[in-house]
């Protein structure tokens, strides 16, 4: 009933998952984001990107101003740009996923801005942009229709894919209307036969 928990984004497994040991990532959270719920991975970081330095984590006044300074680098702000937003929007989560309102003895701050300029103040912020996203829908379509088939999607899986969003009602698109546009695709319900 606790509406900050609502979604994957407040599951405590996808949290501790994407968390180190002793304290978040908010780059690993922002990257597991970009993955799994916008269909977008960031590339690799470039072999001059050095590591973030996790001894002057300890020693910084916030864990959002350390990657800040780690962003001021071209080529790891290429990626950071999008992932720690994301990240830092689930700050209010700890390591393990339980919900706190201050860190290392100062309030969360789990407000964010993404690369298009869209701004959310927290978790559920966060949850409403991501929501309202074609790509989130488009990939949690794609990730349902793998699960499915019971195979990776091919490149004839495309026109079902299209064929199961334009189903959707535009202005709110449903968990439900997803899976009835699956069962009913022909992916779904049609088996090929090896020749």
């Amino acid at each position: 009933p606790d509406p900050r928990r609502a979604g994957l984004l407040g599951h405590a497994s996808v949290l501790t998952l994407t968390s180190n040991p002793s304290r978040t990532s908010p780059v690993k959270r922002g990257k597991w984001i970009l993955e799994n719920l916008l269909g977008a991975p960031p590339p690799p970081p470039p072999p001059e990107a050095d590591a973030f330095d996790e001894a002057a984590v300890a020693t910084a006044a916030s864990l959002r101003e350390q990657l800040a300074v780690h962003r001021e680098k071209a080529s790891c702000a290429v990626c950071h740009d999008a992932m720690d937003p994301l990240g830092l929007g689930l700050e209010n989560f700890d390591p393990i996923g339980s919900w706190r309102s201050e860190d290392a003895g100062g309030p969360v701050d789990a407000s964010g801005e993404l690369p298009d300029g869209s701004r959310f103040e927290d978790a559920g912020g966060l949850r409403q942009l991501l929501r309202d996203d074609p790509a989130f829908v488009r990939t949690v379509t794609e990730k349902l229709l793998v699960y499915a088939l019971g195979r990776g999607l091919e490149r004839s899986d495309r026109a079902s894919i299209q064929g199961i969003l334009d189903g959707l009602d535009p202005e709110h698109p449903t968990l439900r209307g997803i899976l009835h546009g699956i069962v009913e695709s022909p992916a779904f319900r049609l088996r090929r036969t090896a020749p």
